[in-house]
């Protein structure tokens, strides 16, 4: 379940007309006695001080214009509206019954005015008056300047000059001490710029205090024109301007009945820009440059455009973008909320980078900023997208103390958590707490659970969440169906995967590319190929174009196969159609390459994995030495630990578990045992497949003492023993035929609650059938089937050869029967062990020994079973102990011998290796082709961990 995204939710008023003039009427009082004429520039003084070096002047800009006194205004009753709004009339009848006094959302937003004040002593009253008519006098003074009796204030600040064309890097202390000579300064006023608020934009103001503030700034205009530091500067009064277009909107405002807001025209294109910002992130969420684009345009964005910006490259999970709008924000002075932090540690949260989400958290609440309930919700998803379930379950508790309520978003994060590490039983504890707090589970939870339980393997209660779904009326939906068929595809039960999707399309829902992903992984876990790529066929006729992910499985498929060409050329079709190859994509590729030998070949795409920007990792180099592990190539497979160092890349404990795995198939314990101490002291960990690798490499060689000292190891560093490392134990015992110690470990993993599987049981039979005891292997059968384990065909292969070698061929054609009726086919193994043991006994005048042999040739032809030469030496030599002129034996053995058989060099070679051979039941073959081959085959199978191929290696998925 993916993390929610997470929006900025701020929101801007925009000061009305209203508010301003409220503010305007607090911080400034109008005065009736201000004049309207400007002050005339004072004549040059002759005290002026001189300027060191030449000064270069021109004419003033500034000319003093007479202005005509102020005619006296009758005093009048005021009719300002603004006036009543800030101090309403206590004659004013207060109704208790209004609807502002009930709601309490109104009064909080415009609470009610404040009580009168208090009756005033009998010897303050005429105070009090005058004060009052003093109030009337300045109100009736702005009701003049507003209706037009008056002419308009002066609104230049005494004291105040402009001063322009100043060097961009100036700093206020250089200008302040330039302009000190004249007066004492009060403030300067550098105005900077909103791209680089570092440097200003060339001009400033600069306010004169003390009681000479006048004199002082008349006597700096004489500076205009001045050189400082390389520019003519521009020196002026302060005209006001800015004071008077507040008190002309101020005015229009007050005088217009139609509400309209006068905004200027930055601030109307401002607005647009924004809104245009808003609509591209909505609209066209994948095309980032017209995302950046939108919100350059905007002049001095807000706090909420950055949020959104920053919440935008969280959800791609940008991160360095994302920090980026976060400085840029603050470097313009911008405090930072609740919810922009909230967006910047959704960001590290998608790119996974939980550190320093940590830092971001840690430096809220430094700066007093409270969490809310979705930053938590954030973290705990989080933590789970990690797998770090301790992590997220601690903020999850820590949410349940700060807020009251919780919601269902955080309960299915640390659901999710639980989920992903097979903590069912905590995940169904937190669904019942959800539901006993009020808190419906929304379908996602549902989904959630499913998941949980497809990954533990538990069948019948994915089901049951499945059944509860439609009980609770919801909607089964394309996530739903992906469940149960991901369920199927992992247990390899391909039919009922088949049966979810004929169930979707009775349903009207269609498959996605996800649940087609599934199905073809499905197939290709059974390496059934042409299914696979029937899939892949119905994505094309559904009009879907294929992904990325479609086309890694389409490359499996063909590596798989063995068609090498067609996935390199399938890489080609991905660059065409714009879909960037990864690492994944190359795997298979140089694993099949390094397997067959093809080592040339398997550097080339090396190459050009270079080329698509991909870098190779580690990772890369153990798909390469994992092919020539399973090539028996060790020497080669060294070589490229060297190539490892030298592009700085360093092995880790898959590297050398799997040339442990290499070195432990042949036999070699110093290798392996020198490897092992190699991942000791790099610090690497050492877990179950490290061990697994060691215990292959001590019983292949016989040194059971050695492996049993391991397992102690094991159990000190708190591994516990699972079943395959049982299996490599129990068939160690078995290649000594040390049956009693074989039984000893099947009774130890029961004690352990270890469920031997088919692997466990067919190594236990070999034992049994190495030692002669055929009663005990026969017993293992029916207790395999009794627990639910049904043998296969390397069991019966395993259990007719132990019955071919007690000269039992009946019992093993009986056993043969058994493995036809059990719907099993046959391989080669069978069959040669079945004819061998018939020939060894063809000296025995038993029909049943004919019709068995003339049968079993009739099945190989039928199949097309061909046996090697030394094979068709062995069987011909028994024959001929039967039929030595030819006969219907001899005829129909002979059509399972390879073409080469009737060549009369190969005759004469075989006749000299026939005469050498002694009278044994089986010679070679009993010993040679099955005693290590099948052994090898047979009991070092691969374990339910992933593999990639039974016979040899068993690692890590990469």
């Amino acid at each position: 379940m993916d993390i929610f995204s997470v929006s900025s939710t701020h929101h801007y008023c925009h000061s009305s007309p209203l508010s301003s003039a409220i503010l305007a009427g607090k911080s400034q009082q109008i005065s009736s006695s201000l004049t309207l004429s400007l002050k005339s520039s004072p004549e040059k003084s002759t005290n002026q001080p001189r300027v060191s070096g030449e000064i270069r002047r021109r004419p003033p800009t500034l000319k003093p214009f007479p202005s005509k006194p102020n005619p006296p205004s009758p005093k009048k009753l005021s009719t300002n509206p603004l006036r009543n709004l800030v101090t309403p009339s206590s004659t004013t009848p207060r109704n208790p019954d209004n609807l502002t006094n009930k709601l309490w959302l109104s009064s909080k937003i415009s609470p009610p005015p404040p009580p009168p004040p208090p009756l005033l002593p009998e010897d303050d009253t005429e105070d009090a008056e005058e004060a009052e008519d003093k109030e009337d006098e300045k109100s009736n003074a702005s009701d003049d300047a507003v209706s037009g009796h008056v002419p308009v204030p002066e609104f230049r600040q005494e004291g105040k000059i402009f001063v322009g064309n100043l060097p961009l890097w100036i700093k206020k202390n250089e200008v302040a001490e330039f302009f000190r000579q004249f007066g004492p300064i009060k403030n300067v006023i550098l105005i900077k710029g909103h791209d680089d608020p570092e440097r200003n934009v060339g001009y400033g103001f600069i306010i004169y205090g003390g009681p000479t503030a006048s004199s002082s700034a008349s006597n700096a205009v004489e500076f205009d024109g001045v050189e400082f530091h390389g520019r003519t500067l521009t020196v002026k009064l302060d005209d006001g301007r800015k004071l008077k277009a507040r008190y002309e909107e101020r005015a229009r405002w007050v005088a217009g009945s139609d509400e309209v807001e006068y905004r200027s025209k930055w601030h109307e294109e401002r607005d647009n820009f924004r809104k245009e910002f808003r609509k591209v992130i909505e609209t066209e969420p994948d095309n980032w440059q017209a995302v950046v684009r939108a919100f350059d345009r905007i002049d001095k964005p807000s706090r909420r455009e950055f949020g959104l910006l920053v919440n935008y490259y969280g959800r791609r999970g940008d991160v360095h973008h994302a920090r980026e709008a976060f400085e840029g924000m603050l470097a313009r002075g911008i405090e930072p909320t609740s919810h922009v932090y909230t967006n910047l540690i959704h960001a590290y949260a998608v790119g996974r980078d939980m550190e320093e989400a940590l830092s971001c958290v840690r430096k809220m609440k430094r700066e007093g900023i409270e969490m809310s309930l979705v930053t938590y919700s954030i973290l705990v998803g989080g933590f789970a997208k990690t797998g770090d379930a301790e992590a997220a379950d601690e903020w999850f508790k820590e949410a349940k103390e700060r807020n009251t309520t919780l919601n269902a978003i955080i309960y299915g994060n640390a659901i999710y958590a639980h989920c992903q590490t097979g903590n069912m039983d905590r995940a169904e504890d937190l669904v019942r707490e959800m539901e006993g707090g009020g808190i419906d589970a929304p379908i996602d939870i549902y989904h959630t659970m499913m998941d949980g339980y497809t990954n533990i393997g538990n069948e019948e209660k994915c089901l049951t969440v499945f059944e509860r779904l439609k009980e609770c009326s919801f909607t089964p939906s394309v996530i739903t169906f992906g469940c149960l068929l991901n369920l199927y595809t992992k247990m390899g039960k391909i039919s009922k995967a088949l049966e979810v999707s004929k169930m979707m399309e009775s349903c009207g829902i269609k498959h996605n590319l996800k649940t087609y992903s599934m199905m073809i992984n499905g197939f290709l876990k059974l390496n059934d190929w042409a299914n696979a790529f029937a899939i892949f066929e119905d994505v094309v006729e559904a009009g879907l174009k294929p992904d990325a992910v479609l086309y890694n499985n389409v490359i499996r498929a063909f590596c798989g196969m063995g068609n090498m060409d067609r996935a390199v050329r399938t890489i080609e079709i991905m660059q065409r159609e714009r879909h960037r190859p990864t690492s994944r994509t190359f795997l298979p590729i140089i694993h099949r390459f390094a397997k067959s030998g093809e080592m040339r070949r398997a550097l080339e795409i090396f190459n050009m994995m270079r080329k698509c920007g991909c870098i190779p990792t580690v990772h890369t180099f153990n798909a390469l030495i994992l092919g020539l592990v399973e090539k028996h190539q060790m020497g080669k497979a060294v070589e490229v630990l060297g190539e490892m160092s030298l592009a700085g890349i360093n092995p880790n404990e898959q590297t050398y578990t799997t040339i442990m795995h290499g070195y432990a198939s042949l036999g070699d314990t110093g290798k392996a045992f020198e490897y092992f101490t190699k991942i000791k002291e790099e610090g690497l960990e050492l877990d179950a497949f490290s061990y697994q690798a060691l215990l292959k490499a001590c019983c292949k060689s016989g040194r059971m003492q050695s492996a049993l000292a391991v397992t102690r190891e094991m159990s000190a560093q708190k591994i516990p023993r699972n079943t395959f490392v049982y299996n490599i134990l129990i068939d160690g015992w078995a290649r000594r035929g040390d049956v009693w110690e074989a039984a000893d470990l099947m009774q130890l993993m029961r004690q352990e609650g270890v469920l031997p599987d088919i692997h466990t049981y067919t190594s236990f039979i070999n034992a049994c059938c190495k030692a002669g005891d055929m009663m005990r292997a026969t017993q293992t059968i029916e207790e395999m089937e009794a627990v639910g384990v049904k043998p296969n065909v390397k069991t019966y292969t395993t259990l007719i050869h132990g019955w071919a070698k007690a000269s039992l061929p009946e019992k093993a054609l009986r056993c043969f029967e058994e493995m036809k009726l059990a719907g099993l086919k046959p391989d080669k193994a069978v069959y040669h062990c079945l004819m061998t043991s018939f020939l060894s006994r063809a000296t025995v005048a038993e029909e049943y020994i004919y019709s068995g042999i003339l049968g079993i040739c009739r099945e190989m032809v039928e199949l097309g079973l061909t046996v090697d030469m030394g094979t068709a030496v062995h069987w011909s030599r028994c024959l001929r102990k039967i039929e030595r002129s030819g006969g219907d034996l001899t005829e129909a053995l002979q059509k399972t011998f390879p073409s080469a058989w009737n060549s009369c060099g190969n005759l004469l070679e075989n006749s000299n290796q026939i005469d050498s051979d002694d009278d044994g039941d089986g010679g070679a073959y009993d010993e040679d082709w099955y005693g290590v081959q099948m052994a090898v085959t047979v009991n070092d199978g691969p374990p339910p961990a992933p593999t990639v191929d039974p016979g040899c290696v068993i690692s890590r998925p990469y």
